[in-house]
This record gives structure tokens, sequence and C-alpha cells, in this order.
């Protein structure tokens, strides 16, 4: 997946109101836009090194975006969370994902469940049962390598999952995909220390049979694209 506009580097200040930050560029200070609800924990601190691009909208307050931070440890990190389901969609199609291949149909944001949800990806294809994958976006890092989801308590991650435990239920294959978006993890675990409920509800969906994958991504300043996979640790 391809960044639309020429990232640029600054040097970042500060985060603050959820969806501003504040970065140094060789111009000045600036203040530019955030597209990431979540903590960014250890993904956001001031000091590190922010890649940003700039929209050609006239009517937006603010023409920059966060994209990409480097931090201390030179690993880089995707902060834009609204890339993670065009970088996995465009891996289906490119046929990198070998868990995916042989699916005739694409189609995203897909209203469905009981919950008044929309699936992330779904899959078809006449001779198979659907796939309903979940994405989630992987950036806390928190030692030797090993990440976790969710940085914050999630109540909607929590509903997520039992809407593809009932979809598995019914007959279809479910997939919950953590899309690691951050170059320093090398494993993924549900963060029971953050949100004991949503680790409580992972387990469940591997007991009914939802399959958990989780795949790094190669990031630079032109594009992220899928990488390889990574273990899935049940608990630590």
């Amino acid at each position: 997946m391809q960044f639309q506009s020429e990232l640029k580097q600054a040097k970042l200040i500060k985060r603050y109101k959820r969806f501003l930050v504040d970065i140094e560029t060789a111009q000045g200070e600036i203040t530019i836009h955030c597209a990431n609800t979540g903590r960014m924990t250890g993904c956001a601190d001031s000091g590190f090194t922010a890649y940003y691009s700039t929209s050609n909208n006239s009517k937006r307050k603010y023409p920059h975006s966060l994209e990409l931070t480097q931090n201390l440890a030179g690993d880089l990190i995707c902060v834009n969370t609204s890339m993670a389901n065009h970088v996995v969609a465009e891996a289906i199609s490119n046929r990198n994902i070998p868990e995916f291949i042989g699916y005739s149909t694409l189609k995203q944001e897909v209203k469905y469940g009981d919950e008044n949800s929309r699936i992330d990806i779904l899959l078809s294809d006449n001779n198979k049962p659907d796939c309903y994958i979940e994405v989630k976006s992987v950036t806390l890092l928190e030692e030797n390598g090993k990440g976790y989801f969710p940085d914050a308590v999630t109540a909607r991650g929590s509903k997520h999952l039992r809407e593809l435990v009932a979809m598995k239920n019914a007959g279809h294959r479910a997939v919950l995909f953590f899309l690691i978006q951050h170059t320093g993890i090398q494993s993924v675990a549900p963060a029971a220390h953050i949100d004991a409920n949503y680790a409580s509800e992972i387990k469940k969906a591997l007991a009914a049979g939802v399959e958990i994958l989780c795949y790094r991504t190669n990031i630079c300043s032109e594009q992220i694209v899928i990488d390889k996979s990574i273990p899935f640790v049940e608990s630590q």
C-alpha cells in the first residue's frame, strides 16, 4: 500500500487532544492531524521522528497528517490506523497471504451480525463458506519484541470477537487478523493486563474455532506492505 503523497520528515514535539500533534519542521513548528483514537503508547513520544503527508484538500483545517513515527531504537511505526484494512485487502488481492488464496470476491465494510457491526473484509466464493475477517492494527511493544493488543480497554473489540464467534457458529469461516505495524514487534499476545475482558473473549473465540493470524509489515516512507506471519501467544 503506497502513501498517496510524499511523506516529509520532522521531529515530534507532542500529541494532545487525541487528534493533534505538534512537530518541528525545517520551516518551524506546525500542528498536524493524527488519525488514531488509541493511546499510542510508545508510538508518539517527544523526540521521535515524525513522517507526515500533505492533503491538497483546501477545506481541511489541518492539511498535514501524521502517518509514521520512528522511535529512538529505530523502529518504524504506522500510527494511521486507517491504513490497516487497505494493506490487508491489497495483500489478499495480490495473493500475498496464503491463508486467503482461493476466494473470488472481496468486499469491505459489510454490515453483519446481531450487534450492528461492519466486517472489515468479507471473502466469498461459490465453492466454500464465506470468510469474515476482522483486522486489528498492533503497535504496542512492551519488551523483548513482544507486541500486545489492545493498548486500551475496548468494548468495541470485544463486540467484534462475539460477532466472529457467531459467524463461525453459523457455518462460516471467521478470522481475527492482527496486522503488526511496528517493526520492533516479533510476537503478539492479548493484553490481559490492560483489558482482561478482551483476553477472555479471545479464549472463547479460539475455543469456538475462530482463527487468529498475525502478520508483520515492511514499513518505509513510500509504502507499507505485508511481510511474514509471526506467532500468536495466547497467554503471557
